[in-house]
């Protein structure tokens, strides 16, 4: 264990007299534009724990857990903790659960994430490389490109080269961001909602 001498004594200061000492919460930051970089608008999972469910855990399970967590994805792992899928509240609330209750003649309560989840093969993910050089912009752009309201973004680890994952996008998100509330009830309204939002010179076209 390290000495006392291994360490210092910050220097207090005195508040400004006749300063207004706000709660950090009421100073508002400055609004996310389409041409902020794209980091202003993900999710870090560097700084950020995302929240995963089992594979073998039931839609209903999955559902709370997002209402409990104020999420709308969740990252499906295995028992050794590997990514193995993804899944969405779209995935649960749409029509996904009501086709496999009818193809597989089962009862809803009897449905897994696993059955409706994303697969990780099927996983399509953005490569933090050029994440960091992108824009807020580029990322609606991506989303829209892709019919999905997330995006995953990937990287190397910098020590044993593995693939981990590093952020998210949420159309919902983003759409906060720059300042609107999206209602998450179709991709096609998610993105009218965006581009409405977006600068005159960044409008997409349809």
């Amino acid at each position: 264990m390290s000495s006392d001498d291994s360490y210092r004594t910050l220097t207090a200061e005195s508040l400004p007299e006749g300063e207004p000492l706000h709660r950090y919460e009421d100073v508002v930051p400055r609004r996310v534009t389409a041409d902020d970089p794209a980091l202003r608008v993900m999710t870090d999972l560097s700084r950020t724990n995302v929240i995963s469910t089992q594979a073998g855990a039931s839609i209903r399970e999955a559902l709370t857990l997002m209402i409990d967590a104020g999420v709308r994805l969740l990252l499906v792992v295995n028992s050794a903790a590997e990514v193995v899928g993804l899944i969405t509240a779209r995935d649960l609330n749409g029509e996904k659960p009501v086709e496999f209750a009818s193809r597989n003649r089962v009862p809803r309560d009897r449905i897994r994430v696993e059955d409706i989840m994303t697969p990780k093969a099927r996983i399509e993910v953005l490569p933090m490389t050029q994440v960091t050089e992108a824009l807020v912009g580029d990322i609606i752009v991506t989303l829209r490109a892709s019919g999905r309201q997330h995006a995953v973004v990937v990287e190397r680890n910098r020590v044993g080269g593995e693939l981990v994952l590093r952020g998210i996008f949420s159309a919902t998100q983003i759409g906060r961001e720059l300042g609107i509330e999206i209602q998450p009830t179709g991709v096609k309204q998610s993105f009218s909602e965006l581009e409405a939002a977006l600068h005159p010179g960044v409008i997409l076209a349809h």
